[in-house]
């Protein structure tokens, strides 16, 4: 069968890398995918973007499409799962509608707090005296979201008033977010750990997968502005079975069934990224696809046959789920400046990897440097390695152990993922 995979980011590339491993698959197409991706066994790019609604269905109905996997959030927000359905090709990704869940913060509140789906206390604005008369009322540290999408960057966590005033004034007033930060969602900060649990969803069936821990800051001791995300491991060593039940029962499976009884029924992967509190999980936000970066230390975990797990739980079947016991650490690198202005264009060589698949670098902005051998830089966040072994601290060595044996000129990396975990 053919599958198409849309996107062309570091998620997409483990995604592709994933499904070209199944035994169904003749061909995986990626659009726009990579000059990564293209050089694939078994796969192949589309130069069509992410937001090419009307060419991406005429290329899943001319390469009789099977299967199509949409990756980023914006397509999903702006309803591509809808009009590929439409032209009859099967989706795994949410509807317009369901892919509200992050398309506005407010929506998934709203949800949570109809269903009673434990999360921070909140209260949204679209006037932005109304926004700072409740900060001044409030305790700090502070919680500033915009309500659309803003590629993860969208959340600030003020440590003191004047901070939070700056971040409404940078959403409400000079819109560096455009239309995303017209209203604004401002929570109670929550203390505690955060984990990513994910599940692949179908209306009410809910098949969850293994933890994972990303770092959001740019910089070290988990310092400087949100990112995407920087790092990732998976699993997340000290979260017990008890916790992950109480997080399935209390809030994936709850969100999953709200969704339903909303006439909103959700396909596709439900992403929960929670706080570890003293009361049990509670839900910081909600995504509606693959985490990046922590697919890229799920999905090499996973024993299952992507596909297969994908066919089922759109068919409502029974899924098992098999993953490695071993560990994934993965590291980013990026572009010096990120996540404010960077170039790109900057030259660079990949080194020595292990030869196996325990160790591999997911593409996220780069290009294939035509004037020279190696890459270019073509993004913000530019690669991931991930490394798999039997101890997150081996796998956090084998990880430094090769970004550490070259100079990385115009990129940076934190030299801590996973620091905090090791120290526990």
């Amino acid at each position: 069968m053919n599958v198409l995979v849309i996107g062309g980011s570091g998620r997409e590339h483990v995604i592709a890398w994933k499904l070209a491993q199944s035994d169904r698959i003749d061909e995986v197409i990626a659009a726009p995918g990579s000059d990564a991706i293209a050089q694939m066994m078994d796969c192949r790019v589309e130069d069509i973007k992410e937001d090419e609604h009307e060419k991406l269905v005429e290329l899943a109905l001319r390469e009789d499409i099977e299967l199509a996997v949409i990756g980023p959030e914006a397509p999903l927000v702006e309803g591509l799962t809808d009009k590929l359905q439409a032209a009859g090709v099967p989706v795994f990704g949410p509807s317009k509608a369901a892919a509200q869940l992050e398309g506005s913060k407010q929506f998934a509140k709203d949800i949570m707090k109809k269903y009673n789906i434990p999360t921070a206390s909140f209260k949204s604005f679209t006037d932005l005296s109304e926004a700072k008369k409740h900060v001044e009322a409030s305790r700090i540290p502070i919680v500033i979201k915009a309500d659309g999408l803003a590629a993860g960057k969208g959340v600030t966590v003020a440590e003191t008033k004047e901070e939070a005033f700056a971040a409404l004034e940078r959403m409400m007033e000079e819109k560096v977010f455009g239309d995303a930060g017209d209203s604004v969602v401002i929570e109670e900060c929550l203390q505690g750990e955060e984990l990513s649990y994910m599940a692949f969803v179908h209306g009410k069936t809910v098949v969850p997968m293994v933890t994972a821990q990303d770092h959001k800051r740019a910089f070290e001791g988990d310092t400087g502005p949100n990112t995407g995300g920087m790092g990732a491991y998976s699993p997340v060593p000290h979260i017990n079975d008890l916790f992950l039940k109480q997080a399935e029962t209390e809030i994936l499976r709850p969100m999953a069934e709200a969704m339903v009884e909303e006439n909103t029924p959700f396909t596709g992967i439900l992403y929960a990224g929670l706080m570890i509190t003293d009361e049990g999980p509670k839900v910081i936000e909600f995504n509606v696809r693959f985490g990046d970066p922590e697919a890229q230390v799920i999905l090499p975990r996973l024993e299952s046959d992507l596909v297969d797990v994908m066919l089922q739980v759109l068919n409502d079947q029974e899924v098992e789920l098999s993953w490695s016991a071993e560990a994934c650490a993965g590291v980013v690198l990026a572009s010096e400046g990120y996540p404010e202005s960077y170039e790109k264009g900057k030259a660079f060589t990949m080194p020595m990897t292990r030869s196996d698949e325990k160790q591999q670098f997911f593409h996220a902005g780069t290009k294939v440097n035509s004037e020279s051998v190696g890459w270019k830089t073509n993004g913000g966040r530019v690669l991931l390695l991930a490394s798999q072994a039997p101890t997150l601290e081996e796998a956090l060595n084998m990880t430094y152990q090769v970004l550490d044996q070259k100079e990385w000129d115009g990129l940076f990396y934190r030299k801590d993922i996973g620091y905090r975990t090791l120290k526990a």
